[in-house]
C-alpha cells in the first residue's frame, strides 16, 4: 500500500538523482591514472562533483573546471570555478580562456580528462570575433524563450564559439584526450552535451541561420554577420579528432530504471513512456493526462497502481512575465487537464535541482492542488508563472544543488 503518494514519488525522484551521482558512478569508468603529465578540465552543473569523484580515485589533479554559481566542490588540486547559468557571464568567459591557453601549451606526451555535463554551454563562453559576451547573453536568453529544442538551440550555439563543436579538443591536440559525460540531451547524442565542445560536428553556420529564422528568434545584426562569415566547429573527420575519445557514462534511462526497480518493489506496474520526450510542455502533460485518465477509469478496486515514468527534456515557449520552468510548467499544465481527478498523483523535477533559471527542481501534484490554489491555475499557466502558482500551494520541490544532471524526471502515479 502507498499511503503517502508524494513521499513515494519524491523518493523515486531521489533515487533517480542518486544513481547518476558522479561520487557514486564516475570511479569505474575511470582508466587507470597515465604515467605521464595529467590535466583535468570540464564545465558543467555536475562537473565540479566529477571533478571531486577522479581525484577521490586518482589523487591530486592539475587543471580547472567550471560549473555554476553554488555547484562547487573541493578538490585538492583541480580549480574549480564558479559561473553563470543558463545566461552566460564575464567570470564563465574568463574562465574559459584560462582553460583555451592551458589546453594550447599541452604536447603529444600528455593526457587530458575532460568531464563535461549539461550546463557546459552556458559555462564554456568564447563568442566568436565581432561578437560581445553582452550580444551572446542575448542570444542565449532569446534561445531559452524561444520554445527550440535543445538540439537546435545548441547548434547555434557551436556557430558562435571559438570552444564549442570539437574546439576544446581541438585545441589540446596533439594531446591525448578522454571526455567522460553525463547525458542530458533527449537521445545521449555527445555532439549535443553542452553543445559538444569535445566531438566535432557537421552542421554549418547556415543551418544555425535557418534555426534562428525557423524559430523566429530575435539576434544582433552582429549575430548573423558573424554567421555569413562561417565558424570554426571542427568537422568529425579533422584530424585534430583523432586523439578524442567520448564517453557517455551516466544517461537518463539509467535513473529511469532505477526509480522503476523501487517503483515494482512497492507494487506498482511500471509503464516507461521514455526517456528522451521532448516538446511542449503544456502539450505533453494534455496528451500524459488523457493517458492517465484512461488507465484509472480502466482499474479496478485494488489493483495495482500504475506509474508512468518518462525522461528527456521539454520545452517552454514564454508568453508572460511570470517564473517558472519545463517541469513546473507541465506539472500545472497537467494537473489542469487533470481537474482535481481522484487517485493521480505526479511530480516532475529536473534532476540538477534547477528547473528554467529558478532554484527550484519542480513540483509534486495531487487531486487538491488546484482547490488549494488561491489565485487561478489557467491564469498562472498564461503568465508562465508555474514556479509561483507550485509555491503558494506548498507543491515546490526544491533540492538545492544536486551535483548531477541526466535531465527531466516525471512520474505519475495512479491508483484505483
Amino acid at each position: 500500500m502507498i499511503t503517502d503518494p508524494a513521499a513515494f514519488l519524491r523518493r523515486l525522484f531521489d533515487r533517480a538523482v542518486e544513481v547518476a551521482d558522479p561520487m557514486r558512478s564516475l570511479a569505474q569508468h575511470l582508466p587507470p591514472r597515465p604515467k605521464g603529465r595529467v590535466v583535468v578540465i570540464g564545465a558543467g552543473k555536475a562537473s565540479a562533483r566529477m571533478a571531486e569523484a577522479v581525484e577521490a580515485a586518482w589523487g591530486p589533479c592539475d587543471g580547472l573546471v567550471i560549473t555554476r554559481y553554488g555547484y562547487a566542490r573541493p578538490c585538492a588540486g583541480i580549480e574549480i570555478v564558479e559561473a553563470a547559468h543558463p545566461v552566460p557571464d564575464a567570470a564563465g568567459q574568463a574562465a574559459t580562456t584560462r582553460m583555451l591557453e592551458l589546453l594550447t601549451s599541452l604536447g603529444a606526451d600528455d593526457f587530458v580528462l575532460a568531464l563535461i555535463s549539461g550546463g557546459a554551454s552556458a559555462l564554456l563562453v568564447a563568442p566568436v570575433e565581432g561578437v560581445s559576451l553582452a550580444e551572446k547573453q542575448a542570444v542565449n536568453a532569446a534561445l531559452l524563450a524561444s520554445g527550440a529544442p535543445i538540439d537546435r538551440m545548441n547548434t547555434v550555439r557551436k556557430h558562435l564559439s571559438r570552444v564549442k563543436g570539437g574546439q576544446l579538443a581541438a585545441a589540446a591536440y596533439p594531446a591525448q584526450m578522454l571526455a567522460l559525460m553525463i547525458s542530458d540531451v533527449p537521445g545521449d547524442d555527445p555532439a549535443f552535451i553542452g553543445s559538444g565542445p569535445t566531438v566535432g560536428d557537421a552542421s554549418t553556420p547556415a543551418d544555425a541561420m535557418a534555426i534562428l529564422d525557423q524559430w523566429q528568434i530575435a539576434v544582433p545584426a552582429s549575430v548573423r554577420a558573424a554567421l555569413e562569415r562561417g565558424s570554426c566547429v571542427v568537422s568529425p573527420d579533422d584530424p585534430r579528432m583523432s586523439q578524442v575519445v567520448n564517453q557517455i557514462y551516466a544517461a537518463p534511462l539509467q535513473s529511469l530504471n532505477a526509480a522503476a526497480a523501487l517503483a515494482q518493489a512497492a507494487g506498482c506496474e511500471v509503464r516507461l513512456l521514455g526517456d528522451a520526450l521532448e516538446g511542449e510542455a503544456r502539450a505533453v502533460a494534455a496528451d500524459h493526462a488523457a493517458m492517465a485518465l484512461t488507465i484509472r477509469d480502466g482499474l479496478h478496486p485494488g489493483a495495482k497502481p500504475v506509474l508512468l515514468l518518462s525522461g528527456g527534456e521539454l520545452t517552454v515557449t514564454r508568453r508572460g512575465d511570470g517564473i517558472g520552468g519545463p517541469n513546473a510548467e507541465y506539472a500545472l499544465a497537467l494537473a489542469i487537464a487533470l481537474n482535481a481527478a481522484r487517485g493521480i498523483h505526479a511530480i516532475a523535477c529536473d534532476t540538477d535541482g534547477v528547473d528554467g533559471a529558478a532554484e527550484v527542481a519542480g513540483a509534486l501534484i495531487s487531486p487538491e492542488t488546484l482547490s488549494r490554489a488561491g489565485a487561478s491555475s489557467a491564469a498562472a499557466l498564461d503568465r508562465n508563472d508555474a514556479h509561483s502558482f507550485f509555491a503558494s500551494v506548498d507543491g515546490q520541490v526544491v533540492t538545492g544543488p544536486t551535483l548531477t544532471n541526466v535531465n527531466d524526471f516525471r512520474a505519475i502515479l495512479i491508483m484505483a
